[in-house]
């Protein structure tokens, strides 16, 4: 990309998130800041047990994240963030004007089956179906990219960094 942007990295919870992120960031050159890191505990104890979050969970979560963004303005970042609705990410914006979305998408099934491989994670496998039942995919006058999330994250990098870089053309 021609300008550092701060990138957000967008999915369902098991799409690869906070694995794509990282290398992303990396083949970027920018820093990355994982998006469970600013929940408040309140929320990771919620999702835990078991209970999605509502949107008055999401809100303060999502205004740390976009507080972190509009700190990278110019200078470029990747952050991860599930961003499931446009409202969520209408408020990302709100925030870091310039940031641009790339939504990991993938086949259910293959998120179930990462989920289930994943150690120690507090999101349960039994909120995937609440996770797509919420997600809105991006809209076409949303900045970002769709990116498919079969293969190895080295795989889905690399057509991350080449579906970025066409959002510069």
């Amino acid at each position: 990309m021609s300008t550092p942007h701060v990138v957000v990295v967008m999915g369902v919870a098991g799409t690869g998130k906070t694995t794509i992120g990282p290398l992303l960031a990396d083949a970027l050159g920018v820093p990355y800041a994982e998006g469970d890191d600013f929940h408040p505990l309140a929320n990771i104890a919620k999702m835990s047990a078991g209970t999605p979050l509502d949107d008055d969970d999401r809100w303060p979560w999502l205004d740390a994240i976009g507080q972190w963004a509009h700190g990278r303005a110019g200078l470029g970042g990747v952050v991860s963030s599930s961003a499931l609705k446009r409202v969520y990410r209408d408020r990302l914006r709100a925030e870091a004007p310039g940031a641009v979305f790339l939504h990991l998408t993938g086949d259910r099934a293959l998120i179930e089956r990462r989920m289930a491989d994943r150690k120690n994670h507090f999101m349960p496998t039994a909120l995937l179906d609440s996770q797509f039942a919420t997600l809105q995919s991006l809209q076409e006058d949303e900045a970002g990219v769709a990116v498919d999330v079969s293969g190895t994250p080295e795989e889905i990098t690399d057509r991350a960094v080449a579906a970025l870089r066409g959002l510069a053309n």
